[in-house]
């Protein structure tokens, strides 16, 4: 346990720019308690105590503000920023030289059963308010960016940005992926206009009357900015013209 703690004090100093020496991280930081907290919960729940076990990670959710399942599987080492708001499943599993930051979920996806919850490899950076949620493994050294929703397995070295996230980046070159090259809003407006089609034809079968939209229908445009200005000896026809007055 304390050679977990040691390693969990020097990857925060390794990490955290902010930190000025490893004893103030030991008193400080809420991301080391917590997982202090883990070590002991953990070891009850191991032992089938495990009532006390998630009383015990309840307590140190009250005072740090980070929420760990007892049966989590956290290798020593890992940092945890700041810390508000992270959760960690049941099932999920964090090894050594993980950087996590606020707001971080590690979760599932519903209430299926066995391995639900991910699986983080080495040096991973998980940034603020980003939720990883499924039995999956997010690769070696891979970047999570903030706020991405990761539903799918993250190659080693990868960084995934968006919701649901994708992948931009791998060892800092950008991939050729299928995925890049297709527009998720050009193939939904594609799907409805297919769809849209095949109502117009079964409404013509029924009422025999075919539907059809000019070109103004589809693209109104006010006249006054569409119309062309008018050229030189158009109004003589005009009483006002030909100088005609009432």
């Amino acid at each position: 346990m304390f050679k977990r703690l040691r390693a969990d004090i020097n990857a925060a100093k390794r990490n955290d720019p902010a930190a000025r020496n490893k004893f103030e991280i030991w008193l400080t930081y809420s991301g080391v308690h917590a997982l202090s907290w883990h070590r002991w919960a953990n070891r009850l729940y191991r032992m089938h105590l495990k009532l006390l076990a998630r009383i015990t990670s309840q307590f140190a959710k009250f005072l740090t503000g980070i929420e760990i399942h007892p049966a989590a599987k956290i290798e020593g080492g890992v940092f945890i920023d700041h810390g508000a708001g992270v959760v960690i499943g049941e099932t999920a599993e964090v090894k050594s030289g993980v950087v996590i930051y606020q707001g971080v979920t590690l979760g599932g996806t519903g209430k299926e059963k066995g391995k639900r919850h991910p699986t983080i490899e080495r040096d991973v950076v998980i940034s603020s308010g980003a939720k990883v949620l499924g039995g999956f493994t997010v690769g070696e050294g891979a970047k999570i960016g903030a706020g991405a929703v990761v539903l799918k397995e993250v190659p080693p070295h990868a960084t995934v940005v968006g919701v649901p996230a994708r992948v931009v980046r791998i060892r800092g070159e950008k991939p050729d992926l299928l995925q890049e090259k297709c527009d998720p809003n050009a193939e939904e407006i594609r799907a409805l206009k297919s769809r849209l089609h095949k109502l117009e034809a079964a409404l013509e079968k029924l009422t025999g009357e075919k539907f059809e939209c000019t070109q103004e229908e589809l693209f109104p445009v006010p006249l006054e900015e569409n119309a062309p200005a008018p050229e030189a000896g158009e109004g003589e026809g005009t009483p006002a013209a030909k100088g005609e007055t009432n």
